[in-house]
């Protein structure tokens, strides 16, 4: 019997998180529905304990849902630029959320690390601005990443797999 092919290291999909800005936030809102909206992120330095940072604004609907239940989802798609009919792979991170300064020094590490961010932050200067980070939960759900077209063409099921983040990452 042929052996499996390896499933991606968290260390695959950290690096492929990394070098993306956008997903798609889910919080629940006090009649326990999900919410859910586009946000740009950054994460935290590698030497920190691994987070997920969404630039916001103090009155926005995410951050009272975040003030009432912390629980999150963070959804990073990776769409195919090329292959657009092909669904995207996904990574998924849930965990829960609090709401921290704009002045947080791993979120503003994180936001400094990409263009788009920087701008972003840049153009927050007259509103009040904070972060949601998401603290993951060890086990990442991620569909597609690092998996073979032809392997999935074949079947699609096979795509699903679990990256752990390593304790030394975790807060």
């Amino acid at each position: 019997m042929p052996e499996a092919d390896p499933v991606p290291t968290f260390q695959y999909v950290e690096a492929a998180v990394r070098k993306k800005t956008f997903g798609v936030l889910t919080t629940i809102d006090r009649g326990g529905k999900p919410h859910s909206t586009g946000a740009l992120y950054g994460v935290s330095p590698p030497a920190s304990p691994f987070a997920l940072f969404v630039l916001t604004l103090e009155n926005y609907v995410k951050v009272r849902n975040v003030r009432t239940n912390p629980e999150a989802t963070l959804v990073v798609p990776f769409p195919h630029r090329i292959l657009s009919f092909i669904p995207a792979p996904c990574v998924t991170f849930r965990g829960q959320a609090d709401v921290v300064p704009f002045a947080d020094t791993d979120a503003c590490w994180g936001f400094d690390q990409r263009r788009i961010l920087r701008d972003n932050v840049a153009w927050l200067t007259d509103a009040e601005p904070v972060f949601l980070r998401l603290t993951p939960e060890p086990k990442v759900l991620c569909h597609g990443l690092g998996i073979g077209l032809i392997k999935l063409r074949k079947e699609h099921t096979a795509g699903g797999y679990r990256a752990h983040i390593p304790a030394e990452r975790l807060a």
